[in-house]
């Protein structure tokens, strides 16, 4: 989502002052510190390395491998072919009395070893099977006879109940592609955006890069591919995120919304306390390894440095840290080792909304800090640390960040699009010093019940995330519930003790640095133009019947809207996930292809019939799925020519061609939030019970930032983003571009004409977007709503 903002922004040479910083170590000593931190994460887990590293075999199978070794012994059988007499030889002769022993040990031994080469072979045959892609290339609902053997041993070699890191032995190394290949997907890329004369200047840089120095720096990565477990992600990590001196706020955050025509309760503590009780219900299930997203959502945070971040990660944490009126708070969420319940956690929130005592100076805008530049931020936490530690480590040592607003949020029904704007703006940005943007997320409850959350970026993508947080809204919503008056279920504990008010000494140096964050955070907040579309004339039904991609479709629909908006193509922007392999991330889809720019001209050609944009359509869609299966597979372009560049700067070698490619805007950053966990949720008889997706901020001073997630069968929504202080970009104007490029995309379908008349007969000239929000207001969760909600 935003790591396209980072992924341009990155600068691995340069300090938060803008001095020259060379990248000195060397390229072989970097690559084995690649792979140290590699296997210093087996270690730091050996248990559950261990049991996860004999799976799909488990420690029960070893006894039972050992138990029939013996009785075949007993029944004076020889299993093993005469190797446990010559490991009986092998043995200490401790006497005859314990001649009974050395069989047993000689056993168990050979029970050991014949274990430990069954489970690598199982590794080995489960590694080989999911390095087979071929069912990406497949036409949608067809299975072709080699798929469907594969999906067969998978099945057969995968074992059953696994854990979190159950297949992390198992999963292949993500590949290096070719150099060559690498390249001219580029060229081919960029083509439909670069005049001829740029074009022919960026392949002679291209051709010289190939001829002087690819080989030396693919040796290098291919090197770092077969010694580390993948041979980008942590350098993305640290050259992307954690080198980063931007602030975090727009730049990097992102956020997650609330149900959007839906709020359970009005109440602000008992919602806040059902949403922590289902998030620690989450972290707890995520420490038994029952589910399978990733380490790091809880009990994280981005500590700032001068030259680099680091991400500090807790094995536990039984506190939440609490901000609400400018105060901060230390909450328990355990009593004796055991989690508490929804009802004493919004008893515990409750005292912090009703606690009296005013705010000390600058306590209020402390956290503006933490969306400042990231070298400042070090500089300042460096004071802060020695003056206030206890403090800084209550809220640093947290589960995560709870901010308790004053103000409602939400969708409401005097003015349905502006509230939406302004909840998204809320979640996004905040008042700049409301939020702790170094944790791993930030859980916003709103005074009227509205949930919503901010995510640091570094630590993992947006679908992590996400699963995280359709579990939170599914649990708190359906499985804990509220009782009629609105509270949690259960009963109160008059024994707790308060909610510990965290004392912040602060310096007299410190004043003037929160200060200026404060007036930086509010001028980047103020600058951010976010706008949300509830597009709900057609979904994702729609589009299965027209056996087209759901992804592509609306891919192609906004290069359409986007050249409406400018009258120009541009680098696009799509994440794609690359979780097949070991440690994969994300890769880079460029959607603005030449076959979508084809299309897009002719439906702006008035010559060209409807049959013929229908077919340029599907060449479109065509094309943009074989980008999306080649970045899931590894075989995408952007992470290629990343790696590629870091190695250069290692090795002190000038690249034009790679300076030029990394110098490049995208003005278009976009990315799907995809719904992940459909069983959770009853969309036939509850159809507004669906998380509305988020968004984030733009990735270029004059571009946009879109998201959007298929909320159901039969609405879309986007949240689109851009800089106010651009006179080329307007959030709402691209908004009005979507709808009109989504209807016009659907009439060159038979089934999607009515569309078009639907939409053009519902007066949105006079009020636009209107017809999405009162098609909600009757249906199986309006008894649900609450007073700000439709």
């Amino acid at each position: 989502m935003a790591e396209a903002h980072q992924a341009v922004g990155f600068r691995p040479s340069l300090t938060s002052d803008g001095a020259e910083v060379e990248l000195s170590a060397p390229v072989l000593q970097e690559i084995y510190l690649s792979g140290l931190r590699s296997w210093k994460r087996h270690l730091s887990r050996f248990w559950n390395d261990f049991l996860t590293g004999v799976f799909p075999a488990s420690p029960l199978s070893w006894l039972f491998l050992f138990s029939a070794i013996q009785l075949a012994w007993f029944l004076q059988l020889d299993p093993s072919l005469g190797l446990m007499e010559k490991i009986k030889e092998l043995l200490p002769d401790w006497g005859g009395q314990h001649h009974g022993l050395r069989g047993v040990l000689a056993a168990a031994l050979f029970a050991s070893c014949l274990w430990g080469a069954l489970i690598f072979t199982l590794h080995v045959a489960l590694r080989l099977l999911l390095s087979y892609h071929g069912w990406l290339l497949e036409p949608h609902g067809a299975m072709s006879s080699p798929t469907k053997t594969w999906l067969a041993l998978v099945r057969i070699f995968s074992g059953r109940h696994p854990m979190l890191f159950s297949y992390q032995r198992s999963l292949p190394r993500q590949p290096v592609p070719s150099v060559q290949d690498t390249v001219r997907k580029y060229l081919e890329s960029v083509r439909p955006i670069l005049s001829d004369e740029d074009f022919d200047w960026t392949a002679v840089l291209a051709q010289e890069f190939l001829r002087l120095q690819a080989s030396l720096l693919q040796w290098y990565l291919r090197l770092k591919s077969w010694w580390a477990s993948n041979y980008v992600s942590d350098w993305w990590e640290e050259f992307v995120y954690l080198r980063s001196r931007n602030p975090l706020m727009v730049n990097s955050n992102y956020y997650m919304m609330d149900f959007l025509y839906v709020t359970p309760t009005p109440l602000q503590a008992a919602r806040a306390g059902n949403a922590v009780h289902a998030l620690l219900l989450y972290r707890h299930r995520l420490n038994r390894q029952e589910i399978p997203p990733y380490e790091k959502i809880f009990n994280t945070t981005r500590i700032p440095g001068v030259q680099k971040d680091y991400i500090r990660h807790l094995h536990d944490s039984q506190h939440v840290a609490v901000f609400h009126r400018g105060r901060f708070f230390r909450m328990g969420t355990h009593s004796r080792n055991s989690l508490l319940s929804p009802r004493a956690l919004e008893q515990q929130f409750q005292r912090i909304l009703d606690d009296p005592s005013p705010a000390c100076p600058h306590e209020e805008h402390l956290a503006a800090l933490t969306a400042a530049p990231r070298g400042t931020w070090a500089q300042v936490r460096t004071s802060l640390k020695t003056q206030a530690a206890e403090a800084l480590e209550a809220v640093e040592g947290a589960a995560f960040f709870v901010s308790l607003d004053a103000e409602p949020a939400g969708l409401t029904r005097e003015d349905p699009a502006a509230s939406l704007d302004a909840y998204a703006h809320a979640l996004l940005a905040g008042r700049g010093h409301d939020r702790w943007f170094d944790k791993s997320f930030t859980l916003i409850v709103f005074s009227n019940g509205k949930l919503g959350l901010s995510v640091e970026h570094s630590w993992a993508d947006c679908p992590i995330s996400g699963h995280m947080w359709e579990f939170t809204l599914a649990t708190e919503c359906f499985q804990l519930g509220y009782s009629t008056d609105g509270h949690c279920k259960g009963h109160p504990d008059p024994t707790l003790p308060q909610p510990q008010r965290l004392q912040w000494d602060l310096p007299d140096q410190i004043h003037s640095s929160i200060s200026l964050a404060l007036r930086g955070a509010k001028i980047l907040s103020e600058n951010v133009d976010c706008h949300v579309v509830p597009f709900s004339l057609f979904g994702k039904s729609f589009i299965r019947r027209c056996h087209l991609s759901s992804d592509s479709f609306i891919q192609i629909a906004l290069q359409l809207a986007h050249f409406r908006d400018r009258g120009q193509f541009c680098l696009t922007y799509e994440s794609a996930m690359t979780r097949l392999f070991l440690e994969g991330r994300t890769e880079t889809v460029r959607s603005c292809t030449r076959e979508a720019c084809n299309f897009v001209r002719a439906m702006e050609d008035k010559e060209k019939t409807d049959p013929q944009c229908l077919a340029l359509f599907r060449v479109a869609v065509d094309k943009h799925q074989a980008l999306l299966k080649a970045a899931m597979s590894g075989q995408g372009v952007d992470r290629h020519l990343f790696a590629l560049y870091i190695v250069s700067r290692f090795l002190h070698l000038q690249s034009p061609f790679l300076t030029q490619v990394h110098s490049e805007q995208w003005q278009l950053s976009t990315s799907q939030i995809p719904v992940q966990q459909m069983h959770l949720f009853d969309v036939h008889n509850y159809p507004d019970y669906v998380s509305s997706g988020g968004g984030f901020g733009p990735a270029d001073d004059h571009g946009y930032g879109v998201s959007y997630i298929f909320m159901g069968d039969g609405m879309i929504t986007f949240h689109i983003s851009s800089k106010k202080s651009s006179t080329k970009t307007d959030s709402h104007r691209l908004g009005q571009h979507i709808e009109d490029a989504l209807l016009d995309v659907a009439s060159l379908f038979q089934a999607g004409q009515h569309f078009k008349r639907r939409f053009r007969g519902s007066g949105k000239e006079n009020s636009r977007h209107r017809c999405g929000f009162l098609s909600r207001q009757t249906g199986a969760s309006k008894a649900s709503m609450t007073s700000t909600d439709f």
